[in-house]
């Protein structure tokens, strides 16, 4: 196989495909914005990073003619639900025109193969639970819809231009490198569990817990933490079947466990030995109910499923990432 082109390598679930691709062999090539990414988090010093955008035809064409690049591993996007809902022009710039440029670049130089990072916000509010592959596409805010919308456009070349894609629809990307070398760092952060961490070490005052009314058996939004370990091994999976199989496919990522809020709170105070404060808020608009995955489809085909189904084991690896940070063990 050639080298493959990672894009968005150096954020937070490239960072942990690049290490594992490295780990199996293979030879990849990052090219991050750095806006969210972080040149620290590819380990390997032998790994190339190309600092740009997507939307460069020429910085993307110098890339494909210099190297063999075999195949694509796209995780440059932004991912925000609450932002995409105020900004949806910066999403559809970012999320559907870039990723265009790189597959016009891409039909150039005859790679055809394309791992996409996807999300279970396609499917919106769930019709039922469970969600497998059949269920419904309908997003409900702009990232969702971006991520749909490049998933019709990848059916197209498909059928055009022969294109392979895998879709990795996944839900709640969450934990560390069991290690502690690499981890989760946004700025701003968003995700759950970061947020709960962090205020436990007082970087912030609190969480806020956005609604407690809805369909659920708390009233908080329920979700399906995925290891971020867990989901770079299916994206070499998706690619090692694409490679085998000359086939596209499309499978949910998730435990098929789904844990409220208030659960990942009381779980995150067991693992931790100290309090979250807490305040209330309003439902946050773009907020399903509950997501959580039926992965089987995953399992019969990939022959993927998640290691991590406990998500205390997430909150440890997590925890361990936060405090290693904190007092300088480990690099940032």
């Amino acid at each position: 196989m050639g080298k493959i082109l990672v894009t968005g390598g150096a954020g937070y679930i490239g960072s942990h495909t690049v290490r594992m691709l490295v780990d199996k062999g293979l030879e990849p090539i990052v090219i991050d914005t750095l806006e969210y990414g972080h040149r620290e988090a590819i380990l390997n010093p032998e790994t190339e990073l190309v600092v740009g955008n997507l939307g460069d035809t020429d910085l993307l064409g110098r890339i494909f003619e210099y190297h063999d690049i075999d195949a694509v591993i796209h995780f440059a996007a932004y991912a925000s639900v609450g932002e995409s809902m105020s900004e949806p022009e910066k999403y559809y710039q970012n999320n559907i025109s870039a990723p265009l440029n790189l597959l016009s670049v891409m039909r150039k130089y005859g790679c055809k193969t394309f791992i996409f990072s996807s999300t279970c916000a396609t499917y919106g509010n769930p019709q039922y639970a469970p969600l497998d592959e059949l269920h419904p596409q309908n997003p409900i805010n702009p990232y969702g819809m971006s991520k749909y919308m490049l998933e019709l456009i990848l059916k197209d070349y498909e059928r055009a231009y022969d294109f392979k894609y895998a879709f990795l629809r996944y839900f709640n990307a969450s934990g560390a490198s069991p290690d502690g070398l690499i981890g989760e760092d946004h700025n701003p952060e968003t995700h759950l569990i970061p947020l709960i961490l962090d205020a436990i070490q007082g970087d912030r005052s609190h969480i806020t817990i956005f609604g407690t009314d809805y369909p659920t058996q708390d009233g908080t939004c329920v979700r399906d933490y995925i290891h971020v370990n867990d989901l770079a091994t299916a994206h070499l999976a998706a690619l090692d079947y694409i490679k085998t199989k000359n086939e596209s496919v499309v499978c949910n990522l998730g435990t098929g466990v789904g844990v409220s809020v208030k659960e990942m709170i009381a779980m995150a105070e067991e693992v931790t030995g100290k309090k979250v404060p807490l305040q209330y808020g309003e439902r946050r608009p773009g907020d399903p109910p509950f997501l959580f995955a039926n992965p089987a489809q995953a399992k019969s085909i990939l022959g993927w499923e998640a290691s991590y189904k406990d998500v205390r084991e997430i909150i440890k690896h997590a925890w361990a990432w936060k405090t290693g940070i904190k007092s300088g063990k480990f690099l940032q």
